[in-house]
């Protein structure tokens, strides 16, 4: 890089770190350092939320998947839209989980069920937490080396040493720099920094895409040049597509619905200062995903666009020999057989694909297989190769978007894009630290103490606990193999937590029914198929497939699975693979999530003897003694349409605004119009390939656009105010020692000590009336 792009690049850098080292000054007790001391405003918590999400690792999984299914996805992803809306006006989960006032998951489910199920699910959440999110410092990682072309190994005082676990090991240190200051504090403040920086970067990045790749003349042909079944532009041609097809949408849909409170916890979900507060920041979070999304699409397009269409055959022509060398030294380890593939894929020439004359494009032949075809002819054949092949695919895929950016942004932008990297880098990986550290002592150590922590030991845990994680992530990092798409090894990994979870946690927040043997049913039953099938996954290519081919069974097996799976082609197709495991993760994921259901149900009715008092985890009627619950309206047909929306009386003018704006834009534009009105069109006349690039050009990009303008102006102004109200009340604060996160007989100790002290001026207040 120039060195202007270093200035851009780490200039910023250094200011968040000082922001998060200043913040120290204001953590007084564990509530500070864990939920920001609950004073948080919905636009620091929303610009927070936006980096925190966003990741380097969901960028390259976002190009990785989108390469494979294009823009034709993307219109029945519009099924996810009123789900997702209605759950954020409505504060689904959210609202609940707040009420609760529980510092953690955990505390949470002691309160609900029992300290075991406590214990158990925290340990059984963080190890799947740990593991799936340990893989974004490495990926994150090989972004940057392939970014910056950057050596595998560098020879540092006589010693070559990996540049890989260098760079790991740097990235995780700047995550301690921003924890050990303040906790939920300094990344709460940093994140939301960060968030409102990284808007007007998505909005310099999208334009210069917009503007270097023509719609009309490139970025349209090429969606257009597919094979029937396969199409890039079509969501009606799309039901050859394996892996990321509708199927995957409606699972996701389930999952989000089942699981929307499965995560929550252990991040900025109790830091809002009031329920409300935190229901406002979910509701802007819907705003402040909408230009973020519309840039990692485009980068996505923009990737697909330069690696086939013609007018850039000799450009990516040297993409691909540069990243299949650099991939090539990762993943292969036998020096002559890593020589002879380089020299193999050396000799192939510029593919040159011209729209309209030569054969439209497909997933089995594309521009990249010449390349894969000569990989897998080198490489597979034994289990030790199939392993190698299998690496040397995913890497090539992940590593596409890293090698194609160094070779096409100018000077200015690629600082920013690295930036931008870097602030997804930083605020990704040390949110998920800090998460699972607070998950470890507040729901595995915690519980089995008698006697509290002070304040100090307390802080000194959670920041010691920081420390031994980061180590956890580092290891896993550096001998952890990705062979998957990472969208698919995200789903099966989490799946261990949240094939059972869902049930838990729904039934938890919404339900008096329920008991803790229901509970660790669903955790035996959901979480236990998804382990099963992540050891399948794992272990196929190098010892699962052998071993049935070995006995003479992996034709039968296969005829199995075959059968099984014909009455739901070709949206899930199961044939036998010798490379990889034949069910994909979301097939194994909406197994799981049933599994979960139905143990909970059936454990809770057989066991249950009397319904739970679910006033008292609220802090409802009589339990309510900070006065933060707001009766809901009464239903009736005229405030029947603002309960549907979440409206309720503690909603100021302004909270309306939004609520109806979000509400008009998400479920009447996008759903209704977008959506519905197009589907329904097509059901009677369908529409030309032209019309459908028409219609992505101007509903996911002319529109979004504006919106996104607007949102960038509008969440500065109020992230800044938000940021300046957010450090006076945390001065203003006063701590409780109390709010630590230990339950006793179902109730927190604060609460207990308020409860009880309530009680007691109740009986004074009858023997005075007496």
């Amino acid at each position: 890089m120039h060195w202007i792009d270093w200035i851009i690049a780490l200039a910023p850098v250094f200011l968040v770190l000082g922001l998060a080292i200043y913040s120290r000054k204001y953590v007084r007790g564990v509530v500070d350092f864990l939920a920001a001391g609950r004073v948080a405003g919905r636009y620091v918590i929303s610009a927070g939320d936006l980096t925190a999400g966003l990741s380097v690792i969901t960028l390259v999984a976002l190009v990785e998947s989108k390469y494979q299914v294009g823009y034709a996805l993307s219109f029945w992803e519009y099924l996810t839209v009123p789900v997702g809306i209605i759950m954020g006006l409505t504060g689904f989960c959210v609202y609940r989980f707040r009420e609760t006032r529980s510092l953690s998951i955990g505390q949470f489910l002691e309160m609900r069920y029992s300290r075991s199920l406590r214990i158990v699910a925290a340990t059984l959440r963080t190890l799947s937490e740990m593991i799936t999110n340990a893989i974004g410092p490495a990926v994150a990682v090989n972004f940057f080396i392939y970014f910056l072309g950057l050596p595998h190994t560098v020879t540092i005082l006589g010693m070559a040493l990996p540049t890989f676990g260098l760079l790991v090991g740097l990235s995780l240190c700047v995550c301690m720099v921003v924890i050990w200051p303040g906790g939920r504090i300094s990344l709460l403040i940093s994140d939301a920094i960060q968030g409102l920086m990284c808007y007007p970067i998505f909005v310099v990045i999208a334009g210069y895409v917009f503007l270097h790749f023509g719609w009309h003349d490139t970025i349209g042909p090429v969606m257009m040049d597919r094979v029937q079944g396969e199409s890039f532009i079509n969501p009606f041609d799309i039901e050859k597509l394996r892996d990321f097809n509708i199927f995957a949408i409606f699972v996701t849909i389930m999952g989000s619905i089942l699981n929307k409170a499965s995560w929550i916890g252990n991040d900025t979900t109790g830091s809002g200062r009031t329920p409300h507060e935190q229901k406002m920041a979910g509701i802007l979070g819907t705003w402040r995903s909408l230009y973020a999304w519309l840039m990692m699409m485009l980068v996505a397009v923009m990737i697909i666009t330069l690696m086939t269409h013609q007018k850039f055959a000799g450009e990516a022509h040297d993409i691909r020999q540069q990243l299949t060398q650099k991939v090539s030294a990762e993943a292969v380890s036998d020096p002559a057989v890593r020589e002879q593939l380089n020299a193999s894929i050396a000799a192939i020439p510029v593919q040159a694909h011209e729209i309209g004359v030569d054969a439209p494009l497909s997933q089995s032949e594309n521009m990249d297989t010449p390349y894969i075809k000569v990989a897998e002819a080198t490489l597979a054949g034994t289990p030790e190769g199939n392993l190698e092949f299998q690496k040397f695919r995913t890497l090539y895929h992940q590593m596409m978007l890293p090698v194609a950016l160094r070779n096409m942004l100018p000077v200015g932008l690629m600082g920013l894009f690295c930036l931008l990297m870097f602030m997804l880098l930083i605020s990704t990986d040390d949110s998920r630290v800090f998460n699972a550290s607070s998950t470890i002592v507040q729901d595995i150590i915690l519980p089995f103490r008698g006697k509290p922590f002070t304040p100090k030991q307390h802080l000194f845990v959670l920041r010691f606990t920081s420390l031994l994680v980061g180590l956890f992530f580092f290891i896993v990092s550096i001998f952890f193999v990705q062979i998957d798409y990472i969208l698919m090894f995200t789903v099966i990994m989490t799946a261990l937590w949240l094939g059972g979870a869902g049930p838990i946690m729904i039934f938890g927040l919404y339900s008096r029914f329920g008991n803790s043997v229901g509970a660790f049913g669903s955790l035996i039953f959901g979480s236990g198929l998804s382990a099963v099938g992540l050891f399948l996954q794992r272990n196929w290519a190098e010892t699962v497939y052998p071993w049935l081919e070995s006995h003479g069974w992996h034709e039968s097996v296969g005829h199995f699975l075959e059968v099984v799976s014909s009455p739901f082609h070709p949206y899930v197709v199961w044939k036998m693979d010798a490379v990889k495991f034949p069910i994909n993760s979301y097939e194994l994921y909406f197994m799981a999530m049933v599994s979960g259901i139905l143990a909970f149900v059936l454990g809770s009715a057989l066991t249950q003897r009397k319904p739970f008092n679910l006033d008292r985890l609220l802090h409802r009627g009589k339990y309510d003694l900070a006065h933060e619950y707001k009766e809901p309206f009464k239903w009736s047909p005229r405030n029947a349409f603002k309960k549907l929306i979440g409206i309720t009386p503690e909603y100021t003018l302004g909270d309306r605004i939004i609520a109806w704006s979000v509400f008009g834009y998400a479920i009447v534009y996008k759903f209704g119009f977008c959506f519905v009105g197009v589907f329904v069109w097509n059901l009677f006349t369908p529409w030309k390939l032209d019309w459908w690039s028409n219609y992505f050009f101007v509903t996911s990009l002319v529109v979004t656009a504006i919106l996104g303008v607007i949102s960038t102006v509008w969440f500065l102004i109020g992230g800044i105010v938000d940021v300046r109200k957010l450090f006076r009340d945390l001065a203003a604060r006063i701590d409780n020692p109390l709010d630590n996160g230990m339950v006793e007989g179902h109730v927190s100790l604060v609460d207990k000590e308020a409860f009880d002290a309530g009680n007691a001026d109740s009986d004074r207040s009858n023997q005075s009336d007496s």
